[in-house]
């Protein structure tokens, strides 16, 4: 039997995962990332891919329910040897006070498992260096020309790869010299390909093409801003601290070094005057110690600034012809129960799953939107209420919230975990693979479909 194409557009957390659980599956991988760059070497030891999505962000929780869709993978050890549990959680107020405290001993009695917190570049590269030597095309520009037709007889998607501006060719990364490589090749490149899956990003090109009169991603009324600071001299226990009309949070890396982030209630498409470490300590500088000191320990140049977008209604399905939409392609989220790359994952580790490679595509994908649409949007609800009373200024609202957030977590100690109920406790209906039924992977074909 033939063995079946698989074409992601997209190389972030879903798309990479999404590329490793099909290639489990047995199909032959091609990964088109957009952006180029060198992949740093794979934390698990195996062998990494020379190149990587550049946009790396900052650091990612990966709840218990991400966790249990990277086992299906074989990454579970991986995994946990990158990522550190984040601990003792706190909940607080800009001038210190404490109003609710949890741990990871409550997430593993209430969902089976800790919360973790890894680098999203350390993640990338793990689940780059799994793919088969080749999957993983960087600079390469992509855009869904034909959704195709999936049943008997049905023709193929089709995909084509623009030619860079200098007349080359983007190809695969597998170069001695570690940093991909380019062709001569003025004209655009054509690829079919049995399915594709659409994973790149809110401002998806994949998800128009399937979907051209679904509304865009809306502000969700809140900017963020992110970075990574050096491990400081005293630890820090990991917080979040909700002040007038935003937030700040900081999250210990398995290295020692800091994870921070902040959100504020802003008019969109802002940027500083001078700099974006600046903008946040006019904004935060004065709240409880560590803040200041992130701040100031931050280069400004790696501070990420980006407006919050959320889904501003649910899409007619996850799937059109042959092309499956997953992650911020087809369902952002506001980051305020910390799943949207956990969504991407378990959408990934689905569509896998359901997608034998002697299984009818059409009733596949069918399923696939059966299954992740109402679950995801319900995530994007429940995300975007917290997100919303984040942005609340008026002194009177935050001392409202401020008593009723601490009588809640007197009575209920692990106020912070409940946001998660029906959520982290997710696990996936079966394993995304069989052993040995690992395919050995080919090229997508240009041009032509056998």
């Amino acid at each position: 039997m033939r063995q079946r194409t698989a074409i992601v557009i997209g190389g972030g957390i879903g798309g990479l995962t999404a590329a490793l659980a099909l290639d489990r599956r047995g199909w032959s991988v091609t990964v088109l990332e957009r952006t180029a760059g060198p992949v740093p070497a794979s934390a698990s030891g195996s062998r990494a891919q020379s190149a990587r999505p550049a946009r790396s962000g900052a650091g990612i929780g990966l709840a218990p329910n991400a966790q249990r869709a990277l086992e299906t993978l074989g990454l579970g050890d991986a995994v946990r040897a990158m990522a550190a549990w984040q601990g003792a959680g706190e909940l607080r107020l800009p001038g210190g006070r404490r109003l609710a405290r949890t741990d990871n001993a409550a997430a593993v009695r209430r969902f089976g498992g800790p919360v973790m917190v890894a680098h999203r570049a350390e993640l990338l590269a793990l689940l780059a260096g799994r793919l088969p030597d080749g999957a993983l095309r960087t600079g390469a520009a992509a855009e869904l020309v034909d959704p195709g037709e999936p049943g008997p007889g049905g023709r193929p998607a089709r995909v084509r790869i623009a030619a860079a501006a200098d007349g080359t060719r983007a190809t695969d990364g597998a170069t001695a010299t570690g940093e991909g490589a380019s062709v001569p090749g003025g004209a655009d490149e054509e690829l079919t390909a049995d399915l594709v899956v659409g994973a790149d990003g809110i401002h998806s090109a994949v998800r128009r093409a399937v979907f051209p009169g679904h509304p865009e991603p809306r502000y969700a009324g809140f900017t963020a801003w992110r970075f990574v600071v050096p491990a400081p001299e005293r630890p820090c226990t990991a917080h979040e601290t909700w002040g007038p009309g935003g937030l700040w949070g900081t999250v210990p890396l398995p290295d020692g070094r800091i994870y921070a982030y902040a959100t504020a209630a802003v008019p969109p498409g802002g940027r500083a005057a001078d700099d974006e470490r600046a903008e946040l300590l006019r904004r935060f500088g004065t709240w409880h110690r560590p803040v200041p000191d992130l701040i100031a320990a931050a280069d400004p140049a790696a501070v990420l600034r980006n407006d919050v977008r959320t889904a501003a209604a649910p899409p007619p399905a996850f799937h059109r012809g042959r092309v499956a939409l997953l992650g911020d392609a087809v369902h952002p989220m506001t980051p305020n129960l910390g799943q949207g790359g956990c969504q991407a994952i378990e959408d990934a580790v689905v569509l896998a799953q359901l997608a034998a490679p002697d299984a009818d595509l059409a009733a596949a994908l069918a399923e696939f939107t059966r299954q992740r649409l109402p679950r995801t949007m319900d995530v994007v609800r429940r995300a975007e209420r917290i997100g919303r009373l984040t942005t609340w200024r008026s002194r009177p609202a935050c001392a409202l919230r401020a008593v009723l957030m601490a009588a809640t977590a007197r009575l209920t100690p692990d106020l912070a975990l409940r946001a998660l109920d029906g959520i982290a406790d997710w696990r996936p209906e079966g394993p995304t693979y069989a052993a040995g039924t690992r395919g050995t992977r080919t090229a997508a074909q240009p041009k032509e479909h056998e």
